[in-house]
This record gives structure tokens, C-alpha cells and sequence, in this order.
């Protein structure tokens, strides 16, 4: 059965490329990061070209290994595909600042 959280996340978010940039500010290999979370590197190698859709178990386990709390793993993701149109100027207003709000409270000492 298919979870209704994860198609609404995944549907045209870049889920795999946030979880590629983290891994990389951490200095985290794939076969290291794919070696902690339990799952194969190439498993994970499909999972960042987002060719394979995580189920909600792994990627709160993919989370936990990032050190990013699943919300803000998705909040990271989102990419202008995601925001209705009609809701994209109001994102274009706040987007920059929100980012930066997140990235103080969740990532400072990883992006320094």
C-alpha cells in the first residue's frame, strides 16, 4: 500500500537532491551514509537522482543519519514545481528568508 504522506512529498519535490547536498555538507559518503541507514549504495545513489521513491521509514532513518528533522528534510526539497501558482509570489517574498531561517536554527554548524 502506498503511504498518501509520501506521494504528496514526493510528487515533484527534489527529495533526493537535498538528501545529496546534506550528505555532502557532512562529508558523508554514499557507502557510508547508505552503510548507517541500513540500505544498499545503490539504492541510495537512486534515491538522490530521486529514480527511487524512500518509503517513510527510511527516510526518517535517512533524517536521524543527516542530523535534519524529516519536516525540514521536505521543507529542503521544495522547489518552484511545488508551489502553486497562484501562491508563488507570496513564496518569492518569503522563500529566501525562510531558508535562512531554517538553515540557522538546523544547520549552522554544518554550513559554516
Amino acid at each position: 500500500m502506498i503511504d498518501p504522506f509520501l506521494i504528496f512529498f514526493t510528487d515533484t519535490m527534489n527529495l533526493g537532491e537535498a538528501i545529496k547536498t546534506h550528505r555532502k555538507k557532512l562529508g558523508l559518503s554514499q557507502g557510508d551514509l547508505a552503510q548507517s541507514c541500513d540500505i544498499t549504495q545503490s539504492y541510495l545513489s537512486m534515491i538522490e537522482k530521486n529514480k527511487k521513491e524512500p518509503n517513510l521509514s527510511t527516510l526518517k532513518v535517512l533524517s536521524e543519519k543527516l542530523n535534519i528533522p524529516l519536516p525540514v528534510l521536505f521543507f529542503k526539497s521544495l522547489d518552484d514545481a511545488d508551489i502553486p501558482e497562484s501562491k508563488k509570489e507570496a513564496y518569492g517574498v518569503v522563500s529566501e528568508s525562510l531558508n535562512n531561517l531554517v538553515n540557522s536554527l538546523f544547520f549552522a554548524e554544518n554550513y559554516d
